[in-house]
C-alpha cells in the first residue's frame, strides 16, 4: 500500500478523502495549506499527492511549479478542484500533474486516479521465466501454481430439506484467499437461515477484500452506511478482517 498526502483548505475534503483511502489500506497524511504540505512532503516523501488547486495562500498549481523547479517533484501528483477549467487542468499537467479530478469527486474516479497513478510510477517486477516450462507459467498469476483462482465457481449446494448446504465463508483459506463453502444446517426458520447465510457471505467479501469496506460496498452493491448498519445487525466481527488488525 502507499503513502498518499491529502492537500486541501477544506476540512470536509480532508477528512473524506482520508477514509477512503485509509479504507484502501494506505496511509494518508492531511495538510490544510501549502506550508504544511511543504513540510509532510519533506517529511514522509509520500508516494502519491492530491494537491487541491484554489487554497488560500498559495494556490496548488504555484506549488506543484515550486516542487518541479526545486527538483522536488519525485511523486505523482494529482490536481483537484471544484472550479476548475479544461485550461487549468492543461496547465496543471504541463508542470507536472499526472491527473485532474474536478469536485465533486466520485468514489469511482478517486480509486481508478490513484490506482493508475500508482501503477505507472511502481517499477516493474518481471518473473524470470522457469527453463523447460511453458511461457505463461512465468507470469506472475501463475507463479504459485495456483493461478488466479477468484473466477472459479464456489462449490455446489449438497441438498435440500435438513442436508448441509456450502455457503460462502470467511474460514480456512487455501493459498491466501477466504474459502469458498461453509456447512451448515437448512433445518431452521427461514429468518434464521437467512442471517447465517447473510453474515457468512459479507464474511466471506470482507475477507476477500482484506476488510476494504469500499470494495465490499462496491462487490455487494450496497451503499457503505447501509452496509455498516447490516454488518452491525447481524453481528460481524469488523476488527477481525480490518487491514493491520489481526491479517
Amino acid at each position: 500500500m502507499a503513502t498518499i498526502l491529502v492537500v486541501d483548505d477544506e476540512l470536509g475534503i480532508r477528512a473524506l478523502l482520508s477514509e477512503i483511502l485509509s479504507d484502501e489500506g494506505h496511509t494518508i497524511e492531511v495538510a490544510e495549506n501549502a506550508a504544511q504540505a511543504r513540510a509532510a512532503r519533506e517529511r514522509m516523501r509520500p508516494d502519491l499527492v492530491l494537491l487541491d488547486i484554489w487554497m488560500p495562500d498559495v494556490d496548488g498549481v504555484t506549488l506543484l511549479k515550486e516542487w518541479g523547479g526545486a527538483g522536488l517533484l519525485t511523486m505523482p501528483v494529482i490536481m483537484m478542484s471544484g472550479h476548475g477549467t479544461i485550461d487549468t487542468a492543461v496547465e496543471a499537467t504541463k508542470f507536472g500533474a499526472i491527473a485532474f479530478l474536478e469536485k465533486p469527486i466520485t468514489l469511482q474516479k478517486l480509486l481508478r486516479a490513484v490506482e493508475q497513478a500508482l501503477v505507472k510510477t511502481s517499477p516493474p517486477r518481471p518473473a524470470p521465466a522457469m527453463p523447460g516450462l511453458p511461457s505463461y507459467a512465468a507470469r506472475p498469476e501463475h507463479a504459485s501454481g495456483l493461478g488466479n483462482l477468484s473466477g472459479l465457481p464456489s462449490a455446489p449446494v449438497q441438498g435440500i430439506n435438513s442436508q448441509p448446504s456450502h455457503l460462502p465463508s470467511s474460514g480456512s483459506s487455501m493459498g491466501g484467499a477466504p474459502a469458498s463453502e461453509q456447512s451448515f444446517e437448512l433445518d431452521r426458520p427461514l429468518r434464521e437461515a437467512r442471517d447465517a447465510f447473510e453474515k457468512s457471505y459479507f464474511e466471506f467479501h470482507l475477507a476477500k477484500e482484506n476488510g476494504s469496506m469500499t470494495r465490499v460496498a462496491e462487490k455487494t452493491g450496497l451503499e457503505r452506511t447501509h452496509l455498516y448498519r447490516k454488518l452491525k445487525q447481524l453481528g460481524v466481527d469488523l476488527s477481525r478482517n480490518k487491514r493491520g488488525t489481526s491479517g
